[in-house]
């Protein structure tokens, strides 16, 4: 059997991403190995037979000596596994999961980048100082023959082959990691008081503070809505926001906040509207996940969010930090009940035609079996 390793951050990303396309893989004939920072996923992951590895690497150290430390640990993974495929999924992983595979010789190598991350989307001093060397790594790792660049959106593939980064030839797109569409399924908008969710790791560049300051303000004009931010900060993220804060905007009444939930088909089930202000995506399984409940969708005019939102179709797309063009977008959907249905109807069509579950996986596999015969 041919050894699939993934080499995956987190394991609760792995499980919420990356579980089906495993399990394609590992019915296609692969052996599939998991190495993750174990949290409270292991259980699921054994289960599903696969073989788990935990690493060390941390998205948030700086660390010099841990940051080497954390390639030489997956290159020591690599010699003892001996995988005939590596799958590196986010820019961390990507880095150093390809100088580990350079080291010890790994055959074949995917690379995927479910967008481009703090890095690229924030314009801090910290990404700035940092992206200039993130891009020169790039340039120099993911050119190969037997690597193959995976990306979500065509923003970012026409970015990084125009920025030198990756010749065209050696990148795939396949849109997002797909949706269970009978997981998600379209229901009736629920009577009442009519509910918008943010459903996302809650971190400034998701646009979350745009969205708090929209509910202000069409509070504020008497709209009758309830706000909800569904998710929990991300402490590995720079740009996390603090549960201080989220609990003073929970205190001030202008949002509910009801944290990291896993069931994201009945909290969709339950809202009206669905949004996403991000300041750049991959392409969020969030908004592909409400389209397929059926929802209207509003999101900022960026990549990866507009791959999913067609504007004036399936929803509204709205310029980016800009929260009064946000709050008339999801005003206009609170005002018109006939258009959320026309949008959440179209919105579902769109993702059973271009974005289910196995269409990803099926072009995934695709790839897989293109390096097993380069």
């Amino acid at each position: 059997m041919p050894k699939l390793l993934f080499l995956v951050t987190e394991d609760w990303y792995f499980c919420s991403h990356r579980l089906p396309l495993a399990r394609a893989a590992k019915a296609a004939g692969y052996e599939v190995v998991v190495a993750t920072r174990v949290g409270a996923h292991a259980e699921a992951i054994i289960a599903e037979g696969f073989k788990l590895v935990p690493i060390g690497l941390r998205r948030s150290s700086q660390n010099p000596w841990r940051e080497i430390k954390a390639i030489l640990e997956i290159a020591g993974i690599y010699r003892r596994e001996r995988p005939d495929l590596v799958h590196h999924v986010a820019l961390k992983p990507v880095l150093y999961g390809s100088i580990a595979a350079r080291l010890t010789r790994v055959p074949a190598v995917v690379n995927a980048l479910a967008g481009l991350g703090f890095v690229f989307a924030s314009e801090s001093l910290k990404a700035r100082l940092l992206r200039p060397w993130v891009v020169g790594a790039l340039r120099l790792l993911l050119d190969a023959r037997e690597r193959v660049l995976i990306v979500q959106n065509p923003d970012d593939r026409r970015m990084l082959v125009e920025g030198g980064v990756v010749k065209p030839a050696r990148v795939r797109l396949i849109r997002g990691s797909g949706v269970d569409i009978r997981r998600f399924a379209p229901t009736p908008e629920p009577v009442g008081t009519p509910l918008v969710v943010l459903p996302s790791r809650l971190l400034w560049d998701k646009g979350v503070g745009e969205f708090v300051a929209a509910a202000r303000l069409l509070k504020a004009q008497g709209v009758e809505a309830r706000f909800v931010l569904v998710g929990d900060g991300d402490p590995e993220n720079p740009a996390t926001i603090p549960d201080g804060t989220l609990e003073a905007w929970r205190a001030e009444g202008v949002v509910e906040w009801w944290g990291r939930r896993e069931d994201m088909s009945a909290v969709l089930e339950s809202s009206s509207i669905a949004c996403l202000p991000s300041y750049r995506e991959g392409l969020p399984k969030v908004l592909l996940e409400a389209a397929a409940c059926g929802r209207p969708l509003v999101a900022t005019d960026v990549p990866g969010c507009r791959e999913i939102v067609i504007d004036g179709s399936n929803g509204l797309l709205v310029p980016v930090r800009d929260a009064p063009a946000l709050a008339d977008a999801i005003g206009r959907l609170l005002a018109d009940p006939g258009l959320r249905v026309a949008m959440g109807r179209r919105g579902r069509e769109l993702v059973e035609a271009q974005f289910s579950e196995e269409r990803v996986v099926m072009q995934t596999l695709a790839v897989y079996r293109e390096l097993a015969g380069a």
